[in-house]
């Protein structure tokens, strides 16, 4: 295993530009016909791009489309531990060979695969992701990119050492609305800023719940054994029932009645990452492109009393991060469970507070939008601002998290969120989870990736896989 500490000191001080700056380097280096390397590299930019996805029943579905909808791909493999809730996907693309076990697919497939989707639960995203970087493929994940810390920043090393093209799926920083409003802020619209407010309509699936008793039979076509891979070994259960505490608290709105699979898995430590992890790189990637930031010096959370076992019903964490240059120190919040910020007085009474939404405070106003777009607050200020020249790039894509991926597999320039972003930025929502899980204001060390007032955060960082499992 790599000594992602070492490799990470002289990283820990690098701002997002520099980042980008790293990873524009390596782009020369993602393509090189295969016999070259006798076959683990990747195909010529001529040639079709073999994808193979990995956990494609639900959230993975949309990015497949994405990556075939790109001119010279072919969706050739495809693997579920679900063979039932994978059907429709099974179905859409009829010529992939079909895998339940993703290891069995890349050692059988490894002369044919040169691009893999990872698409599964949180708590597997770093031992697949590892394995196809091992085997030279190019990886697209969704986010987060890994459950903890530790993971991360060795799933960053293995990409930097592999040379492939990578991508985390957060929101995009490089659409025109997205870029428009780094240009706004780098061009000093709300002079210096020094908060940022970001609040999600998060969870959509049950939090704040302890582990139900008992067990259920498996489904046939289901391998529950495998779905946990690292994760300890609990018995498999299969719905609450709707006459359960849990969904009745949740007015039976939730999409899934799942205890764990599909879907629900989000609200359980063990296989998700909360609210946070769900949506904070989306909320986080435009933000730390237009700011500049890199690695938080602390964290600071409180919520909704949490089980033992699941994420709270409701969380607020804060992030201080240092100055950049000229730039000053940033706090940055992040809300869930119905918890917003208040309402700013810029903010016209006929116009709706959205339930989700990043705010940005300046000392000359402030910026109201999503994950990656937002305008000046009063709307009579945004009608008198004269935008600043377009001076960053933009991406055209359809889809731009697979456009943008698929382009960097055939020696284009690097996603926009590749792991070095990508990495970063789950760092950060998993500081947050830490902190929400620790109820303290944690001081964070990122070049030795340790706490340093706080020894219990610190197992956090880098928990446990069970026996045969590992990264």
């Amino acid at each position: 295993m790599p000594d992602v500490r070492k490799d990470l000191r002289s990283a820990a001080t690098l701002s997002r530009r520099r980042l980008l700056q790293q990873t524009a380097a390596v782009a020369a280096f993602t393509v090189v016909p295969r016999h070259v390397l006798g076959g683990q590299a990747q195909p010529a930019p001529s040639a079709t791009l073999q994808i193979a996805g990995v956990g494609i029943g639900g959230v993975g579905r949309p990015f497949l489309q994405g990556c075939a909808q790109e001119p010279g791909t072919r969706i050739a493999f495809l693997c579920d531990v679900d063979h039932q809730y994978a059907r429709p996907v099974f179905e859409e693309y009829p010529q992939a060979r079909r895998y339940r076990d993703y290891r069995e697919m890349l050692e059988k497939e490894d002369q044919n695969i040169d691009a893999v989707l990872v698409a599964t639960p949180d708590h597997t995203h770093a031992a697949i992701t590892m394995e196809a970087l091992r085997r030279g493929k190019h990886v697209l994940c969704v986010k987060p990119l890994t459950r903890t810390i530790h993971e991360a920043h060795t799933v960053m090393a293995a990409a930097r050492a592999a040379k492939v093209a990578t991508q985390v799926t957060a929101s995009s920083s490089t659409s025109d609305s997205a870029a428009t409003l780094c240009e706004m802020i780098q061009a000093g619209a709300i002079g210096a800023v020094r908060e940022v407010h970001c609040w999600s309509n998060r969870p959509l699936w049950p939090q704040g719940m302890a582990r139900p008793a008992g067990s259920d039979p498996v489904p046939a076509q289901f391998d529950w054994d495998l779905w946990l891979g690292p994760a300890p070994v609990r018995p498999f259960k299969d719905k609450w029932g709707k006459d359960h505490l849990v969904m009745q608290q949740a007015k039976h709105n939730y999409p899934f009645d799942a205890v764990y699979h599909p879907w629900n898995f989000r609200g359980w430590w063990d296989f998700g990452t909360g609210a946070l992890g769900d949506m904070g790189c989306h909320h986080l990637n435009t933000l730390f492109r237009a700011l500049e930031l890199g690695h938080p010096t602390s964290v600071w959370a409180s919520s909704t009393k949490a089980m033992a076992e699941a994420t709270p019903l409701a969380a607020t964490v804060a992030w201080e991060f240092p100055a950049r240059g000229p730039l000053p120190t940033v706090t940055v919040y992040w809300y869930d469970g119905g918890i917003q910020p208040p309402r700013p007085s810029e903010l016209e009474d006929t116009r709706a507070w959205p339930n989700e939404g990043n705010l940005y405070v300046g000392d000359k106003g402030k910026i109201l939008g999503d994950t990656n777009s937002g305008r000046i607050i009063p709307q009579s200020k945004m009608q008198s601002y004269t935008l600043p020249p377009k001076t960053l790039p933009r991406s055209n894509f359809k889809n731009i998290a697979t456009g943008e991926w698929i382009r960097a597999c055939r020696g284009g320039e690097p996603a926009s969120c590749n792991f070095e972003i990508g990495g970063l930025l789950a760092e950060v929502v998993l500081l947050g989870n830490i902190a929400i899980r620790r109820g303290k204001k944690l001081y964070w060390d990122p070049a030795n990736l340790r706490f340093t007032n706080d020894d219990e955060a610190n197992r956090y960082v880098q928990e446990p896989y069970r026996d045969g499992w590992k990264l």
